[in-house]
């Protein structure tokens, strides 16, 4: 049916959502035989409970109790299909019977609300698709013993989704709903679903979308934070991001209201009558609900407000009479800014520091995470990702791709090994393949929401679209390489061309948003000896400010070793060639590097004879550049790196220790340091304004 324009509706007022279909199926004391009807009374497998079955079995009861809802003032009806997927079906043994279940439930729904909207004219009622979590977790092993194990995967919940989307769209709703999301990778996986269906079909709804936040920890059961949540499925363009279940609405009020400062969407919030009792029960009145909801609608914080478990007709008539007295959330304006996630979010801003992508989850950057992949020793890989989190990597890039490996196989169980030890999983992950099927294999696997590594229009506009297209429906950003069907870019010119080529190409055709595309235009080895190389780091730094000013809200990235190939096996060189190219490429907008922290000299600390030689190279500022930096380099590489004694800056002055310890991540000493600095400082806050600023 027609769609009547609910962005309209909920820019006006507040709507309210229907309330629990089980509280009221409970009141029918329903049996066997009537799960069974006399259609599956020779089932092989217990039906009772199974009330989604009941749309085919008893579509009386169904159609009551959504005429009891829009008689108490819904003006959006849930269809009875949260369990009706194939997955959750199993567990009856009805999966044939689901196309029927969704497209029959959604006709209920339809014709009820369409026979109360001839009867009230005035008033619109929508019919929305409910699509709940299925009975399985994508992101976590049911196994103790194997975390690297799933017991459904990401394919078997599209299919499951695209089912059930197919049918409710058969049937008639207005829109969809993914609800009660505790794990947001069958989240990411149903909106996948839905945006195959909308593009097989040719329609397109609005679709909302309502996590659940299991407990007073602030996460979904998954373990992700209610804002690393709404980064992993906004790619979507939601009508509406919302909060029901687990929760009553006093526990709820912090994750919905931080939703609603946070969210580009409408806002919703339909939590449960209370917390359940000691009998399973929920205790919580309509008084007490509207009560608690009316804190919501206080702070301007929603837009549609409902119920989940426990709530009945009653509970949705007092939300109604509320609703009417207060204006409905207007969506603020929110910066534009690339976010990522992994358990919790990133958001990388123009006022953000430089973002340290790790590189040692990559087999070509560490010989010893790549042995151990080899060996199959994932546990023990995962200390690597774990050493490049503490070490401050804010990103982990993890590559795969080695000719005595299976890619695919050992991106996947990494990428399921990974996502059990939140200490790693809390930060996003960067999925690096130079192949498309290993790229794929990798998304399929993260709840947040990643970045793959990389595009490129290499082999023609037609892939390279389609890649595209297919990274923003698993709800990833993109690194575009300078790279065409002519070649990698290596000058200037060469490079802006692509990369304007490229926006151009994502922007108008795939609709990708520019915070989500980040350019690589090619760190290139520098100080070969080659005097075509010479240019290569000032070009790429040019390049980055010709992307800053040209192609508004998208991030710069490259790989930084690259840079300094020529002085493998001379750290100390290569320490000071990185630090000096991210010093002037961070000045003109270089958002984020794949780095090992470990290997950069800070830039003030770098002595100034080898400093000048670095620069030179860097900035091509002489012809003979090179020559004196590798004559240079032998004399650094004869006397050998000096090592700092352990202890000896523990010998300066305290205010000295103290900028030291920040510069280089030292916490072993810093609450002696500061109590002795304090003695020396009339008020605390002197102390954070000298000797920790000069740190920071």
């Amino acid at each position: 049916m027609e769609n009547k324009n609910i962005y309209t509706e909920l820019q006006q007022r507040i709507l309210v959502l229907d309330g629990a279909m089980g509280s009221l199926i409970q009141q029918f004391k329903l049996e066997e035989k009537d799960y069974r009807g006399q259609r599956f009374i020779g089932h092989n497998h217990d039906l009772k409970g199974n009330i989604d079955l009941l749309s085919v079995t008893r579509p009386d009861i169904i159609q009551q109790v959504h005429r009891d809802y829009l008689e108490a003032g819904a003006d959006i009806l849930e269809t009875n299909t949260f369990n009706a997927n194939r997955i959750s079906q199993a567990d009856y043994k009805m999966e044939e019977v689901v196309p029927e279940m969704n497209r029959t439930s959604a006709r209920l729904a339809r014709e009820v609300a369409d026979e109360f909207a001839r009867k009230n004219p005035s008033r619109p009622v929508f019919v929305t698709g409910s699509m709940g979590p299925t009975n399985k977790t994508a992101s976590l092993s049911p196994d103790v013993n194997d975390p690297g194990y799933r017991s459904v995967t990401f394919d078997d919940l599209v299919m499951a989704y695209s089912e059930q989307a197919r049918g409710l769209i058969e049937g008639g709703v207005d829109m969809l709903m993914v609800e009660t999301v505790f794990d947001t990778l069958n989240a990411k996986a149903a909106l996948f679903a839905i945006e195959e269906v909308f593009r097989e079909k040719n329609v397109r709804l609005p679709v909302m979308v309502s996590g659940t936040i299991t407990d007073a920890s602030g996460r979904t059961l998954s373990g992700q934070t209610i804002e690393a949540f709404l980064n992993s499925v906004a790619w979507a363009d939601l009508l509406s991001i919302g909060v029901n279940c687990a929760l009553g609405a006093r526990e709820m009020k912090p994750y919905v209201e931080e939703l609603s400062r946070k969210a580009p969407f409408f806002i919703s919030a339909h939590p449960n009558a209370g917390l359940p009792n000691q009998f399973g029960g929920y205790d919580d009145s309509p008084a007490d609900m509207a009560g608690q909801l009316k804190e919501f609608l206080e702070a301007g914080a929603v837009n549609i407000i409902g119920g989940c478990c426990g709530t009945t007709p009653a509970h949705i008539r007092a939300f109604s009479n509320l609703a009417a007295g207060y204006p409905p959330r207007r969506i603020p304006a929110i910066p534009v800014n690339t976010r990522l996630s992994g358990l919790e979010p990133l958001t990388i801003s123009r006022e953000s520091n430089f973002i340290n992508i790790g590189e040692r989850t990559n087999v070509s950057g560490s010989a010893k995470f790549a042995e151990l992949i080899r060996n199959e020793k994932f546990e023990e890989a995962l200390s690597v990702a774990r050493e490049q989190v503490e070490g401050g990597a804010q990103v982990l890039d993890i590559c795969m791709d080695d000719a005595m490996l299976d890619a695919e196989k050992c991106m996947v169980r990494f990428l399921h090994m990974l996502a059990s030890e939140p200490d790693i999983a809390k930060v996003p992950v960067m999925i690096d393949s130079s192949r498309w099927p290993v790229i794929e294999a990798g998304l399929k696997c993260v709840q947040g929401k990643s970045v793959v590594n990389s595009i490129s229009l290499k082999e023609g506009e037609e892939s390279f679209l389609e890649q595209a297209r297919k990274i923003k429906q698993y709800g990833a950003a993109m690194v575009v390489m300078a790279f065409d069907e002519k070649g990698q870019a290596d000058t200037f010119e060469r490079r802006i061309e692509i990369c304007r080529r490229a926006y151009r190409l994502l922007t108008e055709k795939v609709k990708v948003k520019p915070e989500d595309i980040i350019f690589d235009p090619n760190v290139l080895a520098i100080g070969t000896g080659i005097e075509e190389h010479n240019h290569y780091a000032v070009d790429f730094i040019r390049t980055v400010a010709w992307i800053k000013e040209n192609l508004p809200h998208t991030k710069v990235s490259g790989g930084i070793s690259n840079l300094s190939f020529s002085f493998r096996g001379n750290n100390k060189i290569r320490e000071a060639i990185h630090s000096v190219f991210l010093y002037h490429a961070i000045t003109k907008g270089l958002d984020m590097g794949i780095v090992n922290p470990s290997m950069l000299e800070v830039y003030d600390e770098i002595p100034a004879d080898l400093l000048e030689r670095v620069e030179d190279v860097v900035l091509n500022r002489r012809p003979d550049a090179t020559e004196r930096l590798i004559t240079f380099a032998e004399t650094v590489k004869q006397s050998g790196k000096k090592e700092e004694k352990p202890d000896e800056w523990r010998n300066t002055p305290v205010e000295e220790r103290l900028k030291h310890a920040l510069v280089k991540g030292i916490v072993d000493y810093i609450s002696d340091d500061v109590l002795e600095a304090r003695q020396h400082y009339p008020r605390a806050l002197n102390v954070i304004e000298g000797p920790l600023m000069n740190g920071m």
